[in-house]
């Protein structure tokens, strides 16, 4: 059997160049007998090789119309084969199945939206981010409006219930006004439990603040995140066109390039679904959404626990102070995405920064006073305490110096320590001089202990040695001959 193409080359040979059999053999690399054959056919017909049969043939009409009836598995059609007599092995049956099985693609309505209706929302996530001296996992909250498809986003470190309500109130204030109602996925923040063909059970706190604001909570079907296709393709479209190939520092610069990427971007593109601009569809959605509510809705979330002995109480590895007194009680803390609040018994006791950094010990250089105040006291009482019982007339000794002095503890902790160093009986007849002289200072006292420590011991009486051996001297006779030469000279 030869290729259509080679057939070409046989008739071209002989019918056009003019060689003869033996040369369009010898030309082309073929037999004789191959191009006499090819050369008697007016029309190039590839012979077909017969079909073998297969022991699934009787059977492939039902395999069909079981398919048709029900998404049966290649096993569970194999096992009804078997029982009407079909003798071959599963392997065929499978192949068989995977190649005739309709292919069954899920339909979804294309859903439409009055303007103010409904806005979608999510959260996304992207890798890490630098925060201080740690990384954090980078989190971004996304609300689009279902008519107009404006879209709103801010990043954050955490996707807490108090990031989760702030960030619904920017879009809000971003917005200008709340949509109907909020199409969400079943969150925690948002659903606590959602069962198939039970009713959803919604986070009492987020039902609250859905009441506040006067939107509805319409949450997706379990596993149907297609019912919040708008916010899905905006996770996908940030994550695309904002994210990709962008490399921030540090947390702090990256809402910052989202707000311009909004408004220059995102916000100002023809959709592809709209074929309109977002911001110039918002201007007929604006006027139907909801006013704002004036007043605010406390998104803190709060934990009761018990403040250290160190005066601190832990929010997310980090530790925050409270004033000393309140060092072992039980306090109340409330965490905002910016800052982190402190009450005990509905008290306002301490109020902090929130830290994104991990393992930081933050301190109000006013919590510790009243400690240090406490333990200043402890000491100056002890002090006194150890003064008085230099001496009786201590209390005299300390009168005076209060009413000289400017310091006066400077001059009592002087006074304990040369207690220790001259013993109390010194100190007590140097208190005294003091007294009687007038002179109260540290420094006195000091002095004459000082000079009394140098003074020698009176001379005591001579007392002459009587031993007789010590009388009996024998002492020699003066040479005078020195003296008479002398006296000769002259």
């Amino acid at each position: 059997m030869i290729k259509y193409e080679l057939y070409c080359k046989i008739k071209d040979c002989h019918e056009r160049q003019g060689l003869t059999v033996t040369q369009t053999a010898r030309a082309l690399g073929l037999h004789e007998q191959t191009v006499v054959k090819w050369l008697a056919c007016e029309q190039f017909h590839p012979r077909q090789s017969a079909a073998r049969g297969s022991r699934l043939d009787p059977f492939k009409d039902q395999v069909i119309r079981l398919l048709e009836t029900h998404p049966y598995s290649a096993q569970q059609i194999y096992q009804r084969l078997r029982e009407g007599g079909f003798e071959g092995g599963f392997t065929i049956v499978k192949d068989y199945v995977r190649r005739v099985r309709p292919v069954r693609r899920e339909a979804f309505l294309k859903l439409s939206f009055a303007p103010g209706e409904a806005a979608q929302v999510d959260w996304g996530e992207y890798g890490s981010i630098g925060v201080g001296s740690t990384r954090r996992r980078l989190s971004f909250f996304v609300m689009v409006l279902c008519y107009s498809r404006l879209m709103y986003v801010e990043f954050t470190v955490s996707q807490t219930m108090e990031h989760f309500l702030a960030a619904h109130e920017h879009a809000f204030a971003a917005f200008g006004g709340c949509p109907g109602r909020l199409m969400i996925d079943n969150l925690k923040s948002a659903v606590l439990s959602r069962l198939v063909g039970e009713a959803p059970v919604f986070n009492p706190q987020y039902l609250d603040f859905a009441r506040h604001w006067g939107f509805g909570i319409s949450p997706c079907n379990v596993a149907k995140g297609n019912e919040k296709g708008r916010v899905e393709n905006g996770v996908g479209y940030i994550k695309k066109n904002l994210l990709n190939g962008t490399d921030f520092l540090d947390f702090s610069a990256v809402n910052p390039a989202a707000e311009v990427w909004l408004a220059s971007i995102a916000n100002v593109r023809l959709h592809g679904e709209t074929h309109q601009r977002p911001v110039d569809r918002f201007k007929d959605e604006q006027a139907l959404l909801q006013p704002l509510n004036p007043m605010p809705y406390d998104i803190g979330r709060i934990q009761s626990q018990r403040a250290s002995k160190q005066f601190r109480v832990a929010l997310d590895t980090n530790h925050y102070s409270v004033p000393a007194e309140f060092a072992s009680q039980r306090v109340t803390l409330k965490a905002y995405p910016d800052r982190v609040c402190i009450y005990h018994q509905d008290k306002l006791i301490a109020r902090h920064l929130r830290s994104y950094d991990r393992r930081q010990d933050i301190e109000n250089p006013d919590h510790p006073k009243a400690l240090l105040a406490q333990r200043r006291n402890a000491r100056e009482q002890r002090l006194l305490v150890q003064f008085l019982s230099l001496s009786r007339h201590a209390q005299v000794y300390l009168e005076g110096i209060e009413q000289r002095r400017m310091n006066p503890r400077h001059h009592l902790r002087k006074i304990v320590a040369l207690s220790e160093i001259y013993g109390v009986d010194a100190v007590d007849r140097a208190i005294q001089d003091g007294i009687a002289f007038a002179a109260y200072s540290c420094e006195y006292i000091a002095n004459i202990l000082e000079m009394r420590a140098r003074e020698t011991p009176e001379p005591g009486a001579l007392h002459l040695t009587r031993r007789q051996d010590l009388l009996d001297l024998e002492i020699a006779a003066p040479d005078l001959s020195p003296y008479e030469r002398h006296s000769d000279g002259h």
